[in-house]
């Protein structure tokens, strides 16, 4: 198995807190998604791939239509994308990715956070090249051949395909198929698999370290603390950060 698939289990084991904040992400996601191409999923890619992400967290139908119609909104303000970069304790380099309708705010939560964590916020390009930035593709595997599948994405930047698993409500196993490929792949790769009818569970992006610097627990305390901070801004969409993290 390759790096997508190590990063991928490890970030299983720290999924988001509470199902409230997954719904304020994803809310926002619809709001960017709508302004950006319009509130009709099927002329709107993005918004497609927003609504996949919604569902396969639970969130309910109404919901996700009620955001859609907020979002069409003249009044409804819009969220700008904004990435940190910075340095926790002990070296490790931090990647945040925010949506913000105050950048002002923002800025100085997120600048707040490093100061009393005995970190650093840093400038941009100061840590990003760090990361790689992939998209990813989680699609029902019934029927599908996955060496067949493969040999027919490598055309289009697909990196590693693997088999998942997860669970659902009851506690029963679920297996899926998570495709990785570089960011700029998204948009072909999307397409390729709505035009040969392959059921996407969940799509999205993730910054995946290059290298990983392994910490003594009481270290990784010290980090885990400045992450949490920062986890739990409403502004906050993703946290990425280049400690080896413990996946047993």
């Amino acid at each position: 198995m390759g790096r997508a698939f190590e990063f991928r289990k490890a970030r299983k084991m720290k999924r988001w807190a509470a199902m409230s904040k997954a719904f304020t992400r994803i809310g926002k996601d619809i709001v960017m998604a709508v302004k950006e191409g319009g509130p009709d999923p099927d002329s709107n890619a993005r918004l497609r791939a927003v609504i996949q992400n919604a569902k396969s967290v639970n969130m309910p139908k109404d919901n996700i239509e009620r955001a859609i119609k907020r979002a069409s909104d003249k009044n409804q303000g819009d969220y700008k994308e904004v990435v940190f970069e910075g340095y926790a304790p002990h070296g490790i380099a931090i990647l945040i990715e925010t949506a913000t309708d105050n950048n002002t705010r923002t800025v100085a939560n997120i600048r707040s956070y490093f100061n009393k964590c005995d970190g650093s916020l840093g400038v941009s390009g100061s840590v990003v090249f760090m990361f790689d930035h992939t998209c990813n593709f989680k699609i029902n595997g019934d029927d599908l051949d996955l060496e067949e599948l493969e040999l027919e994405l490598i055309d289009y930047g697909v990196e590693e395909i693997f088999e998942d698993t997860d669970e659902d409500e009851d506690g029963n196993e679920i297996t899926s198929v998570m495709i990785y490929a570089p960011f700029e792949s998204f948009g072909n790769i999307q397409s390729y698999l709505e035009e040969h009818n392959i059921e996407i569970l969940s799509s999205g992006f993730e910054r995946i370290p290059q290298v990983t610097k392994k910490l003594s627990a009481e270290q990784m305390e010290d980090v885990e603390k400045l992450l949490e901070k920062i986890e739990e801004d409403d502004d906050v969409q993703n946290v990425y950060h280049t400690m080896e993290e413990v996946t047993d």
